[in-house]
């Protein structure tokens, strides 16, 4: 019988183990790194479920985020740890941290203390701003699919999953944002 733990007794068996000096191989062995030994960790503050960035790490720097309670990326341009707030005091206390699918991506959720990005605005988001894009609606068939739990694993057909049914959407959604 295999002993399957919820994901709070997970976590404490990570931080039992945070003595170790390196990441769990439970942990390691789900993770799809770049070329560098990094993936990428977007950043969500956990009550409002706004994004508010992405950092990178490495097998050190996620080990130090699962056990210490604070957001600790691998600096690509500095070539060195940085735990987000040391500096500036806009500290990231962790939430939870979930990998995604692939095993390519993070979910880090933090209790951002002030601003997330270097530029002091809230969300690197912000900062970074919209770019232009056109966007997309679901088709009448889609309307009524739910999302979510529960959705259909497959749409109705490949030209319903597109999103844009014709040119003139698409130019009457230009036309919206130019104002």
């Amino acid at each position: 019988m295999q002993n399957h733990r919820t994901p709070i007794e997970e976590a404490q068996a990570v931080t039992d183990e945070s003595n170790s000096t390196t990441l769990d191989p439970r942990i390691a062995d789900r993770l799809k790194r770049d070329s560098k030994g990094l993936v990428a960790a977007v950043v969500q503050q956990y009550d409002s479920g706004r994004v508010l960035m992405v950092g990178y790490m490495n097998d050190e720097a996620l080990r130090r985020t699962l056990t210490t309670g604070r957001v600790t990326f691998w600096s690509r341009s500095r070539q060195e740890y940085w735990r987000k707030g040391d500096t500036s005091g806009h500290v990231q206390y962790v939430k939870s941290v979930s990998i995604d699918c692939d095993g390519d991506a993070l979910l880090v959720e933090v209790d951002q203390v002030g601003s997330a990005c270097h530029t002091g605005d809230y969300s690197c988001f912000d900062a970074g701003g919209e770019l232009p894009a056109v966007v997309g609606r679901r088709t009448p068939e889609q309307e009524s699919v739910p999302n979510g739990p529960g959705a259909p694993q497959q749409m109705p057909s490949a030209a319903a999953a597109s999103g844009v049914d014709s040119l003139d959407v698409t130019k009457q959604t230009i036309k919206a944002k130019e104002g």
